[in-house]
């Protein structure tokens, strides 16, 4: 892949600055890498900071309707100050981690509609700060997510939607100020049922994978039936039949509202 143009010229006389990722498909908990390439132009001039973030554009509830919020999760700086020469060109590798908590933005090599999450680059130059464009990565699940998310197909469900909103899902281990929620739609047995919501909080070493049908509005409703929530070992995951608990819930709870 080729360099991109991510800021335009730096000032009259000013240089160039240009980004690549050498990987854009990535996991929750690996690493996004690349390098940022800046070239002098006919004048010196003193670069204050360079910095890559990873950014999400997240729902937020203002009133009565939704809008949309970018929201940076994660940061790295790029060494120190330093000049930037006439003609000189500098080239700075980067490693930007990826939150284990990231939600995913593709599926089975298909992109999730509305997931926009990137790489942004921001550099100071004289007291002025330039921001670029967001720069797609792919987030894939893991293969503990993967193995749920391979369970509601086996069991019928069509995925619906994603998105992404601001807050916090409670009793979860969540860190970042937003969450993902995965909506599938469910197959003829479970009449009744109008869908399922899942979104998963993991870290280094497991995930809560949290389950919701027939939301009625507001955050997750704890202690309803329609509500699970369980935790799932990154390393462990294949000892369970997902399928066959997630049949036993959606049974449990269609037989004693009648869905079944």
């Amino acid at each position: 892949m080729g360099f991109k143009k991510l800021l335009a010229s730096l000032g009259a006389g000013g240089g160039n600055v240009e980004t690549v990722l050498t990987e854009v498909n990535v996991v929750p908990g690996g690493v996004v890498q690349g390098e940022v390439r800046i070239e002098g132009g006919s004048v010196d001039q003193e670069i204050q900071r360079l910095s890559m973030g990873l950014q999400a554009r997240v729902e937020v509830e203002s009133g009565d309707q939704e809008v949309k919020q970018d929201i940076e999760f994660a940061k790295v700086q790029l060494g120190g100050a330093f000049t930037l020469q006439a003609g000189a060109v500098h080239v700075l590798p980067f490693g930007l981690e990826i939150p284990w908590e990231t939600p995913v933005t593709s599926i089975a090599g298909h992109q999730l509609h509305g997931m926009n999450i990137g790489v942004t680059t921001e550099l100071a130059i004289a007291r002025a700060v330039d921001s670029t464009d967001l720069d797609p990565v792919n987030v894939h699940p893991l293969p503990a997510q993967q193995a749920i998310l391979d369970a509601f197909v086996q069991l019928g469900f069509r995925f619906k939607n994603a998105d992404m909103e601001r807050g916090h899902i409670r009793g979860t281990r969540q860190k970042l100020p937003f969450y993902q929620e995965i909506e599938f739609l469910p197959p003829q047995q479970y009449r009744g049922l109008n869908q399922v919501e899942l979104s998963f909080v993991a870290d280094e070493r497991e995930m809560d994978v949290v389950l919701e049908m027939d939301k009625k509005g507001g955050l997750f409703t704890e202690g309803s039936d329609s509500y699970r929530s369980f935790v799932v070992g990154l390393n462990d995951f294949r000892n369970t039949d997902w399928a066959a608990y997630l049949n036993q819930w959606l049974a449990d709870v269609g037989g004693r509202r009648n869905w079944l």
